[in-house]
């Protein structure tokens, strides 16, 4: 419910039913990678389509750059767990992050992605600090699921706009 509050606060129309199914959606993805440690194909790759479909009907002429957001996006996070994974010996960003990433440039756009990216890691690593301040530190080894973050931040972008307009 507070999801359907939050877009409808900013948003009217048909683009509030829309805003309502992305934030659905990355809730239940959110609570999925937490739980599971997975970003499941069955509900990435229907938020890439909805963000493109989205785009496609809302702002055609903006339809390139939100495009080019999803595959810069799954190229970045590719690029960069293949990066992460040569250096460690082991997976640090999985393909579910690269997927996830491309939906969420399809529906942001290319201008939103470092916005998502950065809001995403700021949030990841407060969360980190706050647990080592409340005595549960985070060993090296021990692994934290980045999905609800990317979420988080791919709503507050989505909502917002970027943090430096394009």
């Amino acid at each position: 419910m507070l999801i359907a509050i939050w877009a409808s606060a900013i948003l009217s129309g048909p683009l509030l039913w829309a805003s309502c199914v992305l934030g659905w959606m990355l809730l239940t993805l959110a609570v999925m990678d937490w739980q599971h440690r997975i970003l499941a194909d069955v509900l990435t790759l229907p938020l890439l389509v909805a963000g493109l479909a989205a785009a496609a009907f809302y702002a055609p002429s903006a339809l390139g750059h939100h495009a080019v957001g999803a595959a810069t996006g799954f190229a970045g996070f590719r690029l960069l767990g293949g990066l992460y994974h040569g250096l460690r010996g082991r997976e640090g960003l999985g393909l579910g992050d690269a997927k996830f990433l491309a939906g969420a440039g399809a529906w942001v756009s290319w201008t939103g992605l470092p916005s998502v990216i950065l809001l995403a890691s700021v949030s990841a690593l407060s969360v980190v600090a706050l647990m080592g301040l409340v005595g549960r530190p985070v060993g090296r080894w021990q692994q934290i699921p980045f999905g609800p973050f990317l979420c988080l931040a791919t709503w507050i972008v989505w909502l917002h706009g970027p943090l430096v307009p394009a």
